[in-house]
Order: structure tokens, then sequence, then C-alpha cells
């Protein structure tokens, strides 16, 4: 198996940015470039998520009063499961 390249990335931090990354990285007694490496990857993701979620947004809002914005037998079949809880109780 071949190992995964890795590339080296130089990111000047401002000194009050660099003693906390540093303070709690000894607190924690990890490498501080394997916690910089991992707020990358967490800041990366949710940027993935929050493009997700925009796209899904105008989506919605392009297919809002559309064809596409009603799905006939789901709401029937919901609106049937409800009225079916209600007897229920």
């Amino acid at each position: 198996m071949k190992a995964a390249e890795i590339h080296n990335f130089h990111i000047p931090l401002p000194n009050q940015l660099y003693t906390r990354l540093r303070e709690v990285a000894k607190r924690q007694n990890r490498p501080a470039t394997q916690m910089a490496k991992q707020a990358v990857e967490y800041w990366l993701e949710e940027q993935e998520k929050l493009a997700l979620h925009e796209e899904i947004a105008c989506y919605a809002a392009h297919a809002a009063g559309s064809s596409e914005d009603l799905d006939i037998q789901l709401e029937e079949a919901s609106l049937e499961h409800l009225d079916n809880m209600e007897h229920c109780q």
C-alpha cells in the first residue's frame, strides 16, 4: 500500500495565537502541529457542511411552490399517519 503524500504548509501565526496553541498542546501533551492539523480538518468539514446547507436552501427556495415542492403521495401518507395517531390517543 502506498503511503499518503504529505505536504508541509507554513502558516504565520500572531504571537498570541501561537502562544495559546503551544499552551494547549503542552497541557494535552500533544504536538501543536497535530492540533493545528485537527483544527484545519474541523474547519474544512464545517465549510463543507455550510456549503451543502446553502445548496439545499437555494434548491428549496427555487422549488418552493413548484411541482418539485410537494410530493402528493408522501403528504397523503403523512396526513393519514397523523390521523391514525390522533385516534390512538
